[in-house]
C-alpha cells in the first residue's frame, strides 16, 4: 500500500515538472489540439505563404439556417474570429494599396461582412423571440415615419433623451419656429427631387418597352402570356403595333 501511496506522489511531481504529461496521462492527446499563439502586431497579417499569391481560395459564407443551429456561446465565438479575420483582411488591403499590389481575391472582406451580418440577425431574432415569451413585446426600438429637414419622409427609431421635445429649444426651433416646412427652399427642393424621381421612372419605363419592342422583332412565335409576366409594367399590345417591332416579315397581328 505504501509502494502504491510513493509511486502516486512520484507520478504527481512528474507531471508537475511535464506539463505535457498531463495531457498523456488524461488519454486526451489526440483529441486536444491547440493553435499557436501570436501576440504581436502579425496578427493583423495574412501567413506569409500567402503574401506573394495572386488567388487564394477561400469558402462561401455563413448561411442563415448554418447560424441558426448554433449555440450563443459557438455564435459568440464566431464573431471575434470573423472580427480578426476582417481586420486582417482590411490591413492587407491597404498594405497592398501602399505597396502597389493587387489585393488577391477581395470578396473575401464581403464575404466575412456578409457572415457577420447573418449572425447579427440570428441575435435580434432569438432576442425578439426572447422578449415575445417573456414580456409579450418585441424589445426593439419603436419606429415612426417622420418628415426630416428637407421634407422627405424617413424612418426614425425614437431615442432617449435628457430633455423633452418640447423642451428642446434647438428642435423647435428648427421644425417649428422657422417654418422649414413651408419654406420655399424646402418647396423647390421637393418640387425638383420628385421631378427626378419621375424621370427615372419614365427613362426605366422606356428601357422595358425598347427591350419588349425587341424580343417581339427577334422571337414574333413567343408566348406573349409569359413575356407580359416577366414585364407587366410594359404594355404588350402597344409593343406589338409599334413598328419598330417588325420585322422582314408579314405580321401576324
Amino acid at each position: 500500500m505504501n509502494s502504491i501511496f510513493l509511486k502516486a506522489v512520484r507520478n504527481i511531481k512528474t507531471l508537475q515538472y511535464f506539463p505535457t504529461n498531463v495531457v498523456r496521462a488524461c488519454g486526451a492527446t489526440k483529441s486536444l489540439h491547440t493553435t499557436n499563439v501570436r501576440n504581436d502586431l502579425m496578427e493583423f497579417f495574412d501567413i506569409k505563404k500567402n503574401w506573394n499569391e495572386t488567388n487564394i481560395r477561400v469558402g462561401r459564407a455563413w448561411k442563415l439556417d448554418e447560424l441558426r443551429i448554433k449555440s450563443n456561446t459557438d455564435l459568440h465565438k464566431l464573431w471575434y474570429v470573423l472580427l480578426k479575420e476582417r481586420n486582417m483582411l482590411l490591413t492587407m488591403e491597404q498594405e497592398c494599396y501602399e505597396k502597389m499590389n493587387l489585393f488577391p481575391n477581395p470578396e473575401r472582406i464581403d464575404k466575412v461582412k456578409e457572415s457577420m451580418d447573418n449572425i447579427e440577425k440570428v441575435i435580434r431574432e432569438r432576442n425578439i423571440a426572447y422578449y415575445q415569451l417573456e414580456t409579450g413585446e418585441t424589445g426593439e426600438r419603436p419606429v415612426e415615419d417622420v418628415v426630416n429637414l428637407v421634407g422627405l419622409q424617413e424612418k426614425y427609431e425614437k431615442k432617449e433623451y435628457h430633455i423633452p421635445r418640447f423642451m428642446n429649444t434647438r428642435w423647435v426651433q428648427s421644425y417649428l419656429d422657422h417654418g422649414l416646412f413651408n419654406s420655399m427652399a424646402i418647396k423647390k427642393f421637393y418640387r425638383l427631387y420628385r421631378e427626378k424621381q419621375h424621370n427615372e421612372e419614365r427613362k426605366a419605363r422606356n428601357r422595358d418597352m425598347n427591350h419588349v419592342i425587341q424580343l417581339i422583332k427577334r422571337f414574333p412565335d413567343m408566348d406573349m402570356e409569359k413575356l407580359k409576366a416577366e414585364y407587366p409594367n410594359v404594355d404588350i399590345e402597344k409593343a406589338k403595333r409599334s413598328r419598330k417591332s417588325r420585322g422582314h416579315y408579314v405580321p401576324k397581328y
